[in-house]
């Protein structure tokens, strides 16, 4: 697989150096301490800070701006953030008002933003931790397991406008928790990615195949099975995202269709047609959706659908200004 790099190892700091030119509007890039920031902070609020592995973008980087983060923790590729970065991302934007850290369920990400909340708890800062697991491929023993997946962006969206909103911590904290409760995951693979550092495919997959249940990162899903027509793909996707989330006739719900970063939007987008229809008959009113690539795995051909069951609050702060390199609405250019 041919890449546009200048080595593995500065693939990541020379995306951040191109987002930070291509957007100076929105964001600053400091390459000593390895985080992202608002370029204007705006009125004193509480600030919300998130981060992982980096090879998943727009998440979390094209987050960060107006109504969503304050500020992002890039990894290397698949790796998550070390403490340093999220301390001094903590450090730099909290205005006295606390800090929500949205936290998606990996053991790097649960090790590295908890040593760095105990490090500033103990310098006075106030933070609230929000752990996201939406990914309901894990059951079972493995549901302590499951991964923090498309319900990322909700959270940051939704607990990023109540921040904006000026409410306090433990309000904006309520928000992002409500979210990752009512919001599943789902995702599928037709093929792998391939990793700057070793060049190969995270796996194999036969012509024909469908990886079924699979994760960031180059996770393999739990399952294969051969791949049927977009229509019954949708069906799988949305019986599976739906199960835990009590829909029925009138339920209200926000959905994100994401690429995993190699899907055409000729099939993602048809393929949500056919996601809005099996949602349909369920009973479900679509009330707002995102179709495209938001969470991704690199190069990876797949989707993952997330379904969020909203109500007049949480849909009330989807419409909220936002004014990020990957979202934009209700904002001034």
């Amino acid at each position: 697989m041919q890449k546009f790099m200048r080595t593995a190892d500065t693939a990541v700091s020379d995306y951040l150096h191109g987002l930070a030119r291509a957007h100076p509007d929105l964001i600053r890039y400091d390459p000593e301490r390895g985080i992202v920031v608002r370029a204007e902070a705006g009125a004193p609020k509480v600030a919300i800070v998130s981060g992982g592995g980096s090879g998943c973008e727009p998440l979390h980087t094209g987050f960060v701006g107006q109504g969503m983060l304050d500020a992002a923790c890039p990894g290397s590729v698949f790796s998550s953030p070390v403490p340093r970065q999220i301390v001094a991302a903590t450090q730099t934007v909290d205005q006295g008002h606390g800090v929500l850290y949205v936290v998606t369920n990996y053991g790097g990400e649960i090790m590295n933003f908890g040593l760095a909340g105990e490090i500033l708890g103990r310098e006075g800062h106030e933070i609230e931790k929000v752990v996201v697991d939406d990914d309901v491929a894990l059951d079972g023993d493995l549901r302590h397991l499951r991964r923090g997946m498309g319900a990322t962006v909700l959270v940051e969206k939704l607990a990023g406008a109540a921040a904006e909103s000026g409410a306090p911590l433990d309000e904006v904290a309520a928000v992002a928790r409500r979210t990752v409760q009512r919001s599943r995951t789902f995702a599928v693979a037709l093929g792998p990615c391939v990793h700057p550092s070793t060049g190969s495919p995270a796996f194999e997959l036969p012509a024909g195949q469908m990886e079924v249940g699979v994760g960031l990162g180059g996770d393999r899903g739990l399952s294969r099975e051969p791949l049927p027509p977009a229509d019954a793909v949708a069906e799988a996707l949305v019986e599976r995202a739906v199960a835990e989330l009590s829909i029925s006739d009138g339920a209200r719900v926000i959905v994100l269709l994401s690429g995993l970063g190699g899907t055409p939007e000729l099939e993602l987008v048809g393929l949500f047609g056919h996601v809005h229809t099996a949602l349909e008959r369920r009973g479900a009113a679509v009330e707002r959706s995102l179709v495209g690539n938001y969470v991704t795995s690199l190069e990876s051909p797949g989707a993952q659908l997330t379904v969020l069951h909203t109500d007049d609050e949480l849909t009330r702060y989807w419409d909220a200004p936002v004014r990020t390199r990957a979202l934009r609405w209700g904002a001034p250019a």
